[in-house]
């Protein structure tokens, strides 16, 4: 049998529900999937974060994600304007954005895809979907998919 690296990787989730992101953190733990979360609350947070600004400003506390779980409708700046914004910079835009929303329009899906999204997935309605998913995400970004070293900045 061949030896497979698993290497875990930052995840950085943008949602501005306090109780997702707790749900999520939980589902996470007990997916058993070994990654580092971190949290912002909305859009501007989020490109704060990537760009290293203000109280993100150290790659200690805030490591470049190897994945972001993008919420389309919070506060300030929404999902939709911050993804674009990623994909327009030549910075972050390679970063994978999974789209993790209430949404189940059509139009939403169409943008998120037309702005680089790599996933868009519908937030479970139950603990146990959500552990499901996180299992099924940890396996796949952190097994399958291959991202360059240059994530590890």
């Amino acid at each position: 049998m061949p030896y497979t690296k698993v290497k875990p990787i930052t995840i950085l989730m943008a949602d501005d529900d306090e109780d997702d992101r707790l749900l999520t953190q939980d589902a996470l733990a007990e997916s058993r999937v070994l990654n580092e979360l971190h949290f912002v609350e909305d859009g501007v947070e989020l490109l704060e974060y990537l760009e290293r600004k203000g109280k993100f400003a150290d790659k200690e506390v805030s490591p470049r994600p190897g994945l972001i779980l993008l919420d389309l409708n919070m506060p300030r700046m929404d999902g939709r304007e911050a993804l674009e914004a990623i994909k327009a910079n030549p910075n972050l835009k390679g970063i994978p954005v999974v789209i993790l929303t209430t949404s189940k329009q059509e139009e939403d899906m169409v943008k998120g895809y037309n702005l680089g999204a790599a996933s868009y997935i519908t937030k479970p309605v139950t603990f146990d979907g959500l552990v499901d998913l996180m299992k099924t995400l940890g396996k796949y970004w952190v097994e399958f998919v291959e991202l360059p070293s240059t994530f590890n900045d």
